[in-house]
């Protein structure tokens, strides 16, 4: 069983920068495909980014450019840096997590990103 913790989020104007971290548990995140969602109030959950246990990494094409998503195999940790934020951005983000082993799911509790000046 693997847990998702997410952290980082908040109230930010726009333009500015957030960072996001997702600590996991567990022994496996070496072979965990991990990723960002998010889901706006009214909306569905929507893809953000995604990095693959070699560092391989792909964004969404509305964060492209603004957001890099990272992780540190040594710390269990993946995080997503967020700039210049936009309204638009403002969203419940979800960690998630896949075992490219199993093929095992996992989501973490979600943190809120609010962008409003």
């Amino acid at each position: 069983q693997v847990r998702l913790v997410e952290s980082g989020g908040g109230l930010m104007q726009p333009g500015g920068s957030l960072r996001l971290s997702c600590a996991t548990s567990g022994s496996i995140f070496s072979i965990l495909d991990m990723g960002w969602y998010r889901q706006a109030p009214g909306n569905q959950r929507e893809w953000v980014a995604r990095i693959n246990p070699g560092g391989t990494t792909n964004y969404a094409d509305s964060v492209k450019g603004r957001f890099t998503i990272s992780r540190d195999n040594a710390k269990n940790t993946v995080n997503l840096q967020m700039n210049s934020l936009k309204p638009e951005d403002t969203a419940v983000y979800y960690c998630n997590a896949i075992s490219t082993r199993t093929g095992s799911q996992y989501w973490g509790q979600g943190t809120q990103v609010t962008v409003s000046s």
